[in-house]
């Protein structure tokens, strides 16, 4: 752990855990963004208690390629039952969790593996993190909207994979599919926007990360 002012670094979710896990229990407005979830693995070890789910408001935005992975977007699903309000953002977030507006956490980069954390209590600070998740917040789509939206892509996920990574030319990979070239070509296009992806190489790495093949 280092302290800088009103900041302290911690490495590693363990050490997040021992310093921060009581603002978990403890808050009654928490905002989160992640890009999937293990940014923040730290939360689900302290999830909403299911005989009081109004009680507390907790508000998450995560990017498209978490609802591609099944056990991903059953779990979001979950803690929306349990009055969570969830969208997805298609741009670039801050991962960021933020308890009754007075307490900024950072999730920073991995050094060796392990991963630090920003722990931040200046308010001017932390008044300027709410305001870039308010923005993001905004910009966002409800988790219903969008979980329909990628019904066709997430059936079709899988094949389309396969097929990039085999090599062949987008005819044959349509004609497989029974698609039209243009359907199989905004279909990839979908996909890798999904997964958060600038070229069908690295869209084949982040499906690998999601475990989707």
């Amino acid at each position: 752990m280092k302290t800088l002012g009103d900041v302290v670094v911690v490495r590693g979710e363990q050490e997040l855990f021992d310093r921060a896990g009581h603002l978990f229990t403890e808050m009654t407005d928490m905002a989160c963004a992640a890009a999937d979830l293990f940014t923040w693995s730290v939360a689900r070890r302290l999830p909403p208690t299911p005989t009081r789910p109004f009680e507390r408001r907790i508000r998450k935005i995560y990017r498209p390629g978490v609802l591609l992975d099944p056990d991903s977007a059953e779990h979001l699903r979950e803690i929306r039952q349990l009055g969570a309000d969830i969208r997805i953002s298609q741009e670039e977030i801050n991962e960021t969790i933020i308890f009754d507006n007075r307490i900024a956490i950072l999730a920073g980069d991995r050094t060796d593996g392990v991963r630090s954390y920003s722990v931040i209590s200046n308010p001017e600070t932390v008044q300027g993190v709410c305001s870039l998740f308010e923005a993001a917040w905004r910009a966002s789509t409800e988790l219903a909207v969008y979980d329909a939206s990628l019904d066709d892509i997430r059936k079709l996920a899988p094949r389309i994979l396969e097929l990039l990574a085999s090599g062949c030319k987008d005819e044959t990979a349509a004609r497989t599919l029974g698609l039209g070239l243009r359907t199989y070509r905004r279909r990839v296009a979908e996909l890798m926007a999904a997964l958060d992806a600038s070229s069908r190489f690295q869209a084949g790495a982040r499906a690998r990360e999601l475990g989707l093949v």
